[in-house]
């Protein structure tokens, strides 16, 4: 039987693996974690009860999860270490604020798009003459 840790480390080798792929065929990555604090969770729980609109958002099972808090919180962190690398680094997200949340990750985007350096093809002096003599023809 294969040891537990030997299972998370090959997995998370493999999404090192992957990403290092995607980034060398010209994919670029952005990994966000929202992070909420217990506190605030505990908030928005009372919110989802209190509000009928919100009452979709909450489960039970919700309860039953926050038990296990820190060791959520140190698992999200292993993952964390061993997945976030140069070319496809984990942003943790302070999210008790929504509003800031939003602006972080939006400048966080933005950001990323600024690296793509894209921009439109220059046409040839070729396709440019190419180009004007349709123009002409279809000026008739």
């Amino acid at each position: 039987m294969r040891d537990e840790k030997d299972i998370w480390e090959q997995r998370y080798g493999s999404i090192v693996d992957l990403e290092k792929h995607l980034h060398r065929t010209g994919t670029r990555i952005v990994k966000v974690f929202l992070h909420l604090s217990c506190e605030e969770q505990r908030k928005r729980f009372f919110e989802r009860i209190d509000e009928p609109d919100k009452n979709w958002k909450f489960s039970t099972s919700d309860i039953h999860e926050r038990k296990y808090w820190k060791q959520y919180i140190k698992v999200y962190a292993d993952c964390f270490h061993a997945t976030s690398t140069y070319h496809a680094p984990w942003y943790v997200v302070p999210a008790d604020d929504k509003e800031n949340a939003r602006l972080i990750v939006s400048q966080i985007v933005l950001d990323a798009l600024g690296e793509l350096k894209m921009a439109y093809p220059k046409t040839t002096e070729m396709h440019c003459l190419e180009l004007h003599a349709i123009q002409k023809l279809l000026a008739k």
